[in-house]
């Protein structure tokens, strides 16, 4: 599993999480991020092209080798300093109120404890400083979450520990923040059991 999890997932998800229909939801996201921004499971750099020239520098968290490897040419591009400043969102290398603000984008999923690295991120948040996420999770409707509480098994073993029945609003709230923007839907053209999205901006 070892040579699965760092040379085949990383490119599964680059290809899964770089299809354009997703570029609308990261530009949603980025949107009014500034100063300093943490950003945890920055994986192939995606969202790289939509951080607002508001931001002065991020420090991407990422476990992947390959995946770091993959987001050379988008960093190399960016206006905005980027670097490689940790390995693991559970357990973050910064002191307390480092970071102005934080983005997530479907990265909660795979995080093993992920209540942990929500509050990791508050923790190295300044007061009033936001997160802003989007994340796929348990599903709205009873039938579609039946599904994937069937389906979670497999999918955990296919995509690097990814989770189809996180709460994602649970989480976030239970971490200590406080949800200020939330919209919940269906990302259109993929399968609901994958693609019920929760996406908002929280305040520490």
């Amino acid at each position: 599993m070892g040579f699965y999890r760092d040379h085949v997932v990383p490119r599964i998800v680059n290809a899964a999480c770089g299809m354009k229909s997703g570029n609308p939801l990261r530009q949603r996201v980025c949107a009014g991020l500034e100063g300093e921004v943490i950003e945890i499971g920055f994986g192939s750099g995606l969202n790289v092209p939509f951080y607002p020239a508001t931001v002065e520098r991020v420090a991407a968290i990422e476990p992947a080798d390959l995946g770091w490897k993959l987001a050379a040419k988008r960093v190399a591009a960016s206006p905005v300093p980027i670097e490689r400043a940790g390995l693991d969102g559970q357990k973050l290398p910064f002191g307390d109120d480092s970071f102005d603000a934080a983005v997530s984008t479907w990265t909660l999923c795979t995080i093993p404890d992920a209540a942990a690295a929500l509050s990791e991120v508050r923790r190295v948040l300044r007061p009033g400083g936001t997160l802003h996420f989007v994340e796929h999770g348990l599903a709205p409707d009873a039938g579609v979450a039946r599904w994937q509480h069937r389906l979670e098994p497999m999918q955990k073993r296919i995509a690097g520990g990814c989770h189809l029945t996180r709460g994602i609003a649970d989480l976030i709230t239970n971490a200590g923040f406080t949800i200020t923007e939330v919209d919940v839907f269906y990302e259109d053209g993929a399968p609901k059991f994958l693609a019920a999205d929760t996406l908002g901006v929280a305040t520490a």
